[in-house]
């Protein structure tokens, strides 16, 4: 990826005001905890890594690398930030934007993988074209692009519960939404390794071969109530990011947990009109 070095080759402090999101950033959650400890960390020591933008007009920068970065300057009253500037196209940006995350790790696994689809379908690459560009091989991209078959509340559990790649590509084996929630629900409720979990996954196939035929109606049982909390929190940190001011407050009585949530009426409005 030649375009890496066609940069400025020093650091130039930019304004917070100038530098615009980047449209094809693949990671959409940001922890609220490590953003504030970051932005304490900042405001005390400054910025140690410099973020790297590429210029768009005579007055404005694009995001490529260090979003975490963008978000704790602003949350600790910065003004300006160190910027490397990088000379490539909104293309070769796209894939910076997302080779940078990669290499740091920071990108879960469906994260990456609607990452790589994106990239695939906004470009109109091809997998092995896609592999080039992010130095990996065409079958670990077709393996990255199959966890998206899993559904959304699927993979929503698969993360919440701390499940690896390897536990989530086992359930692909599962044909069936229903069956595959069933191994599901067992493998959290159970606490399976990857290893029992493909053994639980393959007595399912071999027992009930008719079953990957079937659209399943049965719903899984999750036993552990975290699941469904994070899910609350991860959907506050997401309207939060869309700019909605959402709160939520957590209240233990004799009986119950009781969770409430408030989103402004006028954000809600102001949401819909601009729709």
């Amino acid at each position: 990826m030649n375009f890496i070095l066609k940069n400025e080759n020093k650091i130039s402090d930019i304004p917070i005001i100038k530098i615009r999101p980047n449209k094809a950033q693949p990671r959409k959650v940001f922890n609220e905890e490590d953003l504030n400890a970051l932005s304490q960390s900042i405001a005390e020591n400054g910025i140690l890594q410099p973020l790297t933008v590429r210029k768009v007009s005579t007055t404005e920068y694009e995001l490529i690398a260090g979003e975490r970065r963008l978000r704790a300057s602003v949350m600790a009253g910065l003004r300006k930030v160190p910027c490397i500037v990088i000379k490539c196209s909104e293309k070769e940006s796209a894939v910076y934007a997302l080779l940078e995350n990669l290499q740091r790790s920071d990108l879960g696994m469906f994260e990456e993988a609607r990452g790589v689809s994106r990239l695939i379908r906004r470009y109109g690459l091809t997998q092995q074209e896609a592999a080039v560009k992010l130095g990996k091989t065409q079958s670990t991209i077709a393996n990255k692009l199959r966890l998206l078959r899993l559904t959304y509340e699927e993979q929503e559990w698969i993360e919440n519960a701390g499940l690896s790649e390897r536990h989530a590509r086992a359930l692909l084996k599962l044909g069936d939404e229903g069956a595959r929630r069933e191994a599901l629900s067992k493998i959290i409720s159970e606490n399976l390794n990857v290893q029992q979990s493909e053994n639980l996954i393959n007595l399912m196939l071999s027992s009930s071969p008719k079953s990957n035929k079937k659209q399943g109606t049965s719903k899984a049982v999750i036993k552990d109530v975290r699941i469904f909390v994070n899910t609350i929190n991860k959907a506050i940190d997401t309207m939060r990011l869309a700019g909605i001011d959402a709160q939520s407050d957590k209240t233990d009585t004799d009986n119950f947990i009781e969770y409430t949530i408030r989103i402004p009426k006028k954000q809600i409005a102001d949401k819909e009109k601009s729709a």
